[in-house]
């Protein structure tokens, strides 16, 4: 049972997390249009709680397109090299992307418990600001472990070229004289 809930975690979390954000945008949206248009009466809390869901949304979304191969990037340099080069490039880009999630956790740690620690409330909603700017924190640890998954997935893949290079190699030799 807990190795399903984690299975779907793994496979659904960022999308059902994003779904409920953007349904809560729209929703939200929504309800400050018909409240203005029908009832003259507008909210002056809506706009700031569709900035926060999005806020969240932005910085899970980078785990979900990892999580799914959908990034902008050039292909070009890419797409010139080898076969069996291409999941080392993709690792190296791994890496990167890895080491850059490691150097921003801390410091969005600090953000958030700096939030906490002077107790600021949004304007409209009076909600703590650490619910907010914990967006950064969530958002740059689910990157870090989708981007690992990435990394150890291209990792199979270059190695089972690998493999298979020098296997043909081996081949080769012992078909020559």
């Amino acid at each position: 049972m807990a190795s399903r809930i984690v299975r779907w975690l793994d496979e659904h979390l960022e999308e059902a997390l994003l779904a409920i954000l953007l349904a809560g945008i729209a929703f939200v949206v929504l309800f400050q249009v018909i409240a203005r248009y029908v009832f003259s009466s507008p909210l002056g809390w809506s706009d700031e709680l569709a900035r926060y869901f999005l806020v969240w949304s932005t910085f899970l979304s980078a785990s979900y397109c990892v999580r799914h191969r959908i990034s902008i990037k050039i292909d070009q340099f890419q797409n010139s090299l080898n076969a069996p080069l291409i999941p080392w490039v993709k690792m190296l880009r791994h890496t990167i992307v890895f080491a850059f999630c490691v150097i921003m956790i801390p410091y969005a740690w600090k953000y958030v418990a700096q939030a906490a620690f002077n107790g600021s409330t949004s304007p409209a909603l009076r909600i703590p600001m650490y619910y907010l700017q914990s967006a950064p924190l969530a958002g740059f640890i689910l990157l870090g472990i989708r981007v690992a998954q990435a990394w150890f997935r291209e990792f199979r893949i270059s190695r089972s070229n690998l493999l298979e290079s020098l296997k043909e190699t081996v081949k080769e030799k012992e078909g020559r004289p």
